[in-house]
């Protein structure tokens, strides 16, 4: 009697969770409390690995709260947490499929964010899904054109995916990309220029409003001088360093003023 009293609360804790995740917004920190319990007790159950014997309806509801606690993990910002969720629900994908494709998506746009892209094609290749389906799977299709946008460069387009992901989650890691992204170009910018105008500067760098690029200006150490509308970078003494970027992010440059005529 004992024990069916603290299943039927394991079931109570997952309707509490469902709840609590649903909500507009989701009530996080009370989801992160539920998961924690829940846990515990399918860890006490035996039913955190699939066991033969374990009945169907059981199954179902631990992969489900288990994919809770992967979005719940992103939406957290917990991407360790993620990894844990991600490598427990491998063994519920055999046989009880749910919201597989968009977890394995974001697993992937995990990749890309670490820059491991081998892992990535590796993973990739071993979906369960056929190669010809890839580009109509809207999960799956999400990080394989961030990864060739990437590759190619094409910025812009990683930029414009954020507000065409398949799931709010997947916003989390293109904003990490983004950030690796702006690092970059900065990098560039403060070996191949001097100053730039705020304007410019901003357009390069993704930015939509100028307190954000200056919040970034300065993490970079660089100067700004709002009179003059002008971003003076730093250098490391004197020396003028002669890069091959230079053309490039004068041409990026180029292109993205074209876009805005365009707009």
């Amino acid at each position: 009697m004992a024990t069916a009293a603290k299943f039927q609360r394991l079931i109570d804790l997952y309707g509490e969770l469902k709840r609590s995740f649903d909500a507009r917004p989701s009530d996080l920190k009370k989801c992160g409390t539920i998961l924690a319990q829940l846990k515990v007790g399918l860890i006490e159950f035996g039913l955190l690995l699939p066991q033969r014997d374990a009945r169907l309806q059981d199954l179902v509801v631990v992969r489900d709260i288990l994919e809770i606690g992967a979005f719940w993990s992103i939406r957290s910002k917990d991407v360790p947490s993620f990894d844990r969720y991600f490598s427990q629900l491998q063994t519920f994908y055999t046989d009880y499929r749910h919201r597989e494709f968009p977890i394995r998506g974001l697993n992937l746009i995990r990749l890309l964010t670490q820059n491991r892209i081998a892992e990535f094609h590796t993973t990739l290749e071993s979906l369960p899904l056929p190669a010809d389906e890839i580009n109509v799977n809207p999960y799956i299709r999400h990080p394989v054109n961030l990864e060739r946008w990437l590759m190619e460069g094409s910025y812009s387009k990683v930029w414009n995916a954020r507000e065409e992901a398949p799931a709010e989650e997947y916003k989390f890691f293109i904003d990490s990309l983004m950030g690796t992204i702006r690092n970059e170009i900065a990098s560039c910018e403060e070996a191949a220029y001097e100053s730039l105008p705020l304007k410019d500067a901003a357009t390069l760098l993704f930015f939509t409003s100028q307190s954000d690029l200056q919040k970034f200006a300065q993490q970079r150490g660089w100067q700004v001088d709002l009179t003059a509308g002008m971003i003076t970078f730093g250098r490391k003494g004197d020396e003028q360093v002669e890069i091959p970027k230079q053309k490039l992010i004068a041409a990026n440059l180029a292109y993205a003023r074209e876009l805005e005529q365009i707009v």
